[in-house]
């Protein structure tokens, strides 16, 4: 159950970078954030953190903004603030920079790159040695401030993955200012959480080992380190990081192929956690509302999550399959073409509805229903072929097309279809399966598609009979003797 917002509720961030398409591990992560925000009548709290001016675009700051929207993450609920950006707040990067190296917890240091990487290879270690720590140097064009990491262990309390340790002597003196005095990352990420009382972090398990960096940070400003929280990553079949350069991982990408954003927001929440009560049910299927209540992080997995497009399809199946027509009329409309008749396809459409793993699967469905009245349906030559080898065939659909052809309009229902062509299949003795072959194939062009009567009806009967019988047509002209 939702909880309103209350005064010194917990605050949730949300603060992905506006470099590239929204990636579904980063939807993933929002929609914990959401969840748990809203139900303990907290806030969550978008930072768009757009720092690295070379990559970001804004387009891509309002990718992310309607992707969230598409998710059900709305500026409009009363839990969701921002966006704030991070560029906006560089001033007080540097003055908390400032303020650890006045306390003695950062210090200046003027090795080059290259000479951090001399030194290393020099004395047979990894990194940069603290070469600067006790060297009192002032800022200087060039130098860069350091982090004197403290000595002993870092507990980092993790509400997935419980209490993590790292020695401090496995991490080294890392940069807060950059020589030219702008702020790193793990400054800035540190200074912004502090000024917007963040209370709470969940984020992606790849961020686990700057977490102990960041800790230092906040108690180094004074703070108190909000609860942390990481969730296992997503991999694709190879069990590898999805990755943007092999992997199919924009979220926009799976909109726009048909998805439908309950389906996905659905199948994201069950990546890692499975929901109390789903496998008594023997389903996965919940609606928000049920996620949200019950989603915890306590009982999260470890370990990384499979990211299976053919489960999101099956789960983008059941929630179109489930839709009210009136719904699903208007998430398909904008793959129609502009052309058709929207009333002959809302007549056909409760009939192909479960049949479709996307929405953009809809036109394909049923687009000989579309064909002009002097088009013949375009054949599938393969289907025709198998549906015309019985030496039935040819007979039997001379029969359906004359007995359609005496019903009346009256007499043109999906029912009647069924019943009559049931009637005229006595004769040869074959059931219903075999006996729609050919007719099938003559009416829609395929030998697949949405019930054959239903489609029938809504095709009409000059349309039908007039495409029965071009195809017995065709039947003649290729037995007659050359």
């Amino acid at each position: 159950m939702t909880t309103a917002p209350t005064p010194g509720g917990p605050r949730f961030r949300f603060a992905p970078s506006p470099t590239g398409s929204f990636h579904v591990g980063g939807a993933r992560t929002a929609l914990h954030n959401w969840a748990l925000a809203r139900r303990l009548g907290g806030t969550f709290v978008l930072r768009i953190e757009d720092t690295d001016e070379a990559r970001n675009r804004p387009e891509w700051t309002q990718g992310i903004i309607d992707a969230l929207a598409w998710i059900g993450i709305s500026a409009d609920d009363d839990h969701f603030e921002g966006p704030h950006f991070q560029s906006a707040n560089a001033e007080a990067h540097v003055a908390a920079a400032q303020r650890l190296f006045e306390s003695g917890a950062a210090y200046y240091c003027d090795l080059t790159g290259q000479e951090v990487q001399d030194r290393a290879k020099e004395l047979g270690i990894t990194g940069y040695d603290g070469y600067s720590r006790d060297r009192g140097l002032e800022p200087a064009p060039g130098r860069v401030l350091r982090f004197r990491v403290p000595d002993g262990t870092t507990v980092v309390n993790d509400a997935v993955r419980g209490d993590v340790s790292f020695e401090n002597s496995t991490i080294e003196d890392f940069v807060l200012l950059r020589g030219n005095g702008s702020p790193m990352f793990l400054l800035a990420n540190v200074v912004d959480d502090i000024e917007m009382s963040i209370t709470d972090v969940v984020r992606a398990e790849e961020h686990l080992p700057n977490t102990p960096k960041q800790q230092m940070l906040w108690s180094a400003l004074g703070e108190t380190p909000p609860r942390w929280a990481h969730v296992p990553v997503l991999v694709n079949e190879q069990r590898k990081k999805l990755s943007k350069r092999r992997d199919k991982v924009a979220l926009e990408s799976y909109r726009d192929d048909g998805i439908l954003p309950d389906a996905m927001v659905n199948y994201l929440m069950t990546l890692g956690w499975t929901p109390p009560g789903a496998e008594e049910a023997g389903s996965e299927i919940f609606s928000w509302d049920a996620l949200e209540a019950a989603f915890d992080l306590s009982a999260v997995a470890h370990s990384p999550a499979f990211f299976d497009i053919k489960k999101l399809v099956a789960f983008n199946k059941q929630y179109i399959k489930n839709l009210p027509l009136d719904e699903f009329l208007a998430a398909v409309d904008a793959d129609l073409p502009a052309d058709w008749d929207r009333q002959r396809f809302a007549a056909i459409a409760p009939h192909i509805m479960e049949r479709l793993e996307r929405l953009g699967d809809a036109p394909g469905l049923v687009d000989f229903l579309f064909l002009g009245d002097d088009v013949d349906p375009e054949l599938d030559q393969a289907a025709w072929d198998k549906a015309v080898k019985p030496e039935w065939a040819a007979s039997f659909l001379s029969d359906v097309t004359e007995a359609y052809a005496e019903l009346g309009d009256g007499e043109w229902t999906d029912e009647t279809l069924k019943s009559t062509m049931e009637s005229l299949m006595v004769p040869y003795e074959i059931k219903l399966g075999k006996a729609q072959a050919l007719p099938r194939v003559a009416v829609t062009g395929r030998a697949v598609g949405p019930p054959l009567f239903e489609a029938m009806d809504v095709m009409g009967r000059a349309e039908t009979v007039r495409r029965l019988r071009g195809a017995v047509t065709r039947l003649e002209a290729s037995s007659a003797p050359d």
